[in-house]
């Protein structure tokens, strides 16, 4: 390629090479998109994930109601846990509630963040701490 531009323009080879290399260079400065990811983890009430290649981060606040019918019991629902996460993104704050009844995802800015799952599972016979509850989150934009 170089010695076809070479005869064409009557350059020399570090010219074209220059030129190239300048040419590849402007093209490569057009508009960025974020990065695609695909994140899981899973987190304890307080606790705070940042996302790698997402300026984000994921608070797990508290589980605010849950009313999951216990492993241990046959219930005529299967009722719902309902979990509050705050989100920090680009310098904005939000503050989301996933519920395990719809599975409905919060999508703050350009992520989609979904509730996977809420542990422990309830028994008939055990209350569940508040601090005992763990979320697994999965995030993806």
């Amino acid at each position: 390629m170089i010695s076809a531009v070479q005869t064409i323009c009557g350059a020399g080879p570090r010219r074209v090479a220059a030129s190239i290399f300048c040419l590849l260079s402007v093209t490569a400065c057009g508009p960025t998109t974020p990065s695609a990811f695909d994140t899981r983890f899973t987190l304890a009430p307080g606790q705070t994930e940042t996302i790698p290649g997402a300026s984000t981060r994921v608070t797990f606040v508290a589980v605010i109601s849950d009313s999951r019918c216990p492993a241990n019991a046959n219930c005529v629902t299967a009722g719902e846990a309902v979990v509050r996460i705050d989100v920090w993104t680009d310098g904005h704050s939000s503050t989301h509630e996933l519920h395990t009844g719809n599975m409905q995802p919060a999508k703050p800015a350009d992520l989609t963040i979904e509730l996977v799952e809420v542990a422990p599972y309830p028994f008939s016979s055990t209350a569940i701490d508040p601090a005992a509850y763990r979320v697994t989150l999965h995030v993806t934009r």
